[in-house]
């Protein structure tokens, strides 16, 4: 990345859920890169974090007037919202059945609505005519995953509200542009600093790793990396597409199935 200049030095950015795991990745991508790079969560990052010294916003993202407050706040201070990824998401494991309608309720909410309610104050920032700095549009783009496009056991909701940002984003694309360019990543299984509470021990990791084309799992650079070319005055052209960070994807469970002897 410090060889490619992708025009987003002084940009003024913010990553939802920026302070751990893939979010972290992706606000030091967007950091590297020369942006200013605005974080939210619940919580602030962990203590020592290398991402603990960047603007931190501590808010509810399903909490609409609390996102107002945030945006605006980020506008009165920096004059400007130029980037915003909503990243900010994830579910815990529990079967459809098992779990309460207001459990599935409060993971729609998280992982499809706030990223909605976001991209509305994002686009009302970015849109408003002489605002500080002058509005002249901006970027978002929506982290999505695999999990929106095959099934998804365990964690039913999760896939459902991802299928939606999907949807979501070729719906916002037709409506916003040109202003506003709207992109989503699609991302497969990542590596991160909780991976093997999802995956097992190092031997799941490896498993889960050797399931993929690539061998590896994502990094959750990969997925910043992604963001910030989708982000960036490169792909100005871009909006309401879907890119793949998934390594090639899954292997056909047929062809480890099967025992005849061309397995390609």
């Amino acid at each position: 990345m410090a060889n490619i200049d992708l025009g987003l030095s002084g940009k003024v950015v913010l990553v939802t859920g920026g302070v751990r795991g893939v979010g972290a990745g992706i606000s030091r991508v967007f950091r590297e890169c020369g942006a200013v790079v605005v974080t939210c969560a619940r919580r602030p990052a962990d203590q020592g974090s290398d991402v603990a010294d960047l603007e931190f916003h501590p808010v509810d993202l399903r909490d609409p007037e609390a996102v107002r407050a945030m945006v605006d706040a980020i506008v009165s201070k920096h004059g400007r919202l130029d980037v915003v990824v909503n990243n900010a998401g994830g579910a815990p494991f529990a079967l459809a059945a098992d779990a309460s309608a207001n459990f599935h309720a409060k993971i729609v909410a998280l992982n499809l609505l706030s990223a909605l309610t976001v991209s509305q104050e994002a686009h009302r920032v970015m849109t408003a005519a002489g605002s500080a700095g002058g509005a002249t549009g901006g970027a978002i783009v929506n982290i999505s995953s695999v999990s929106g496009h095959r099934p998804s056991p365990g964690t039913a909701s999760y896939g459902a509200a991802k299928a939606g940002i999907d949807s979501l984003t070729q719906s916002l694309a037709v409506e916003w542009a040109p202003a506003v360019r709207i992109n989503s990543v699609v991302v497969g299984p990542v590596k991160t600093e909780l991976a093997e509470m999802h995956y097992g021990d190092s031997d799941g990791v490896a498993a889960v790793d050797a399931t993929i084309p690539m061998g590896r799992m994502a990094d959750p650079r990969d997925v910043g990396q992604a963001a910030a070319f989708l982000a960036s005055p490169l792909a100005a052209y871009i909006t309401g597409a879907e890119l793949l960070v998934h390594g090639g994807g899954e292997k056909p469970a047929f062809l480890s199935a099967s025992t005849a002897e061309n397995k390609h």
